[in-house]
């Protein structure tokens, strides 16, 4: 079953499979194609499918009493599992923040999926700090990208660092990690290297690749 704000074109194909038993959900952003497959199968779908108002289907309330296992994309996510789900380089929007928030922070798990890299790879979605926090890591339970799951439950700040250096695409994780290697020199719970933090996102500002970042050039 399905509980969201908004469906879109794939869960609907999925409930014709047998896939998915039922949708609930708030709007229906779906092709001209597949709305007309729903009103010509508005028989099979009647007791399927159902709209609700925003007031409920993103209701904390509601949410958290069902158990929602919630789904979000990121734009990028930071070593420590802060989430960017808004904003290009911290300034450029992309996307509202839609009901991500109101299903993030109520859900019974939490999980955020990206791509590793975009644009070719110029641009790595894991970075050691988020140009824009739209979701911080108190609720977020898992990051998933093609190379694996980040499960952030119960881990300290350094262990979810190390879980998700895992998952970021192989052209970026000595860069990760020669990160954190700067940032255990400054000690503390959460380590950073301030001066290096947004190196990345810079290079590609200056340069339009990430993997052109040299760290030794921020560190002071």
């Amino acid at each position: 079953n399905i509980y969201t704000e908004v469906l879109q074109d794939a869960p609907v194909g999925l409930m014709k499979q047998g896939r998915v038993l039922s949708a609930s959900t708030c709007s229906l952003t779906v092709t001209n194609e597949c709305l007309l497959d729903i009103y010509d199968n508005i028989d099979f779908f009647k007791d399927k499918l159902v709209l609700r108002p925003s007031e409920i289907s993103n209701s904390p309330e509601v949410i958290s009493r069902i158990g929602v296992c919630a789904l979000n994309t990121a734009i990028e996510c930071d070593i420590y599992g802060h989430v960017n789900s808004t904003k290009i380089c911290g300034t450029k929007m992309m996307n509202g923040i839609g009901g991500s928030a109101d299903f993030a922070a109520n859900a019974y798990l939490t999980i955020f999926t990206c791509g590793s890299t975009t644009k070719g790879g110029a641009i790595s979605s894991i970075v050691p700090f988020v140009s824009h926090i739209d979701h911080t890591n108190h609720y977020i339970d898992a990051v998933i990208t093609e190379y694996g799951v980040a499960d952030l439950r119960h881990k300290s700040d350094m262990q979810k660092a190390a879980e998700l250096i895992k998952v970021a695409h192989p052209d970026y994780r000595p860069m990760l990690q020669d990160y954190m290697r700067y940032a255990e020199k400054r000690g503390g719970q959460t380590q950073h290297e301030l001066s290096a933090a947004f190196a990345m996102h810079d290079t590609f500002i200056r340069k339009g690749d990430m993997r052109l970042t040299d760290l030794a050039e921020y560190i002071k």
